[in-house]
């Protein structure tokens, strides 16, 4: 069975505004992220379907605060939830928010693609 933990998944995303640590078990990817700074994910998502993430998660936040917006709705998480995001989200946490979530591997590595070469172009910002 494929396992991993957060301090054995390799760090492949280092920036001022998300600190992700990722690792694939089977067709989906664990992905653990640290936001030390309050992050809007609206700019990194610019390109996507309607400019929002088309990949679905779930997960949990460990620490902080996420919201989720829609085009018709926000949702709210804090610590100790368990959420599921469903396509057409912009994610907005606070300074010190950290998730674990799962992904379907393929729709994150596309999802990925855009939302590097975004944070590439802002200079690593989101």
């Amino acid at each position: 069975m494929p396992r991993t933990r957060k301090d054995e998944a390799p760090l492949l995303v280092d920036t001022p505004v998300i600190k992700g640590r990722y690792a694939e078990l089977d067709d989906y990817t664990v992905s653990f992220e640290t936001f030390p700074e309050d992050a809007d994910g609206t700019p990194a998502f610019r390109g996507l379907p309607d400019d929002r993430c088309p990949c679905p998660h779930w997960g949990m936040v460990i620490s902080g605060r996420l919201v989720l917006h829609y085009r018709d709705h926000d949702e709210s998480y804090q610590a100790g939830d368990v959420y599921y995001a469903p396509p057409g989200h912009i994610p907005v946490v606070t300074a010190g928010t950290e998730t674990v979530e799962f992904s379907p591997t393929a729709e994150l590595r596309r999802t990925m693609e855009v939302v590097a070469a975004n944070m590439s172009q802002a200079g690593g910002a989101s």
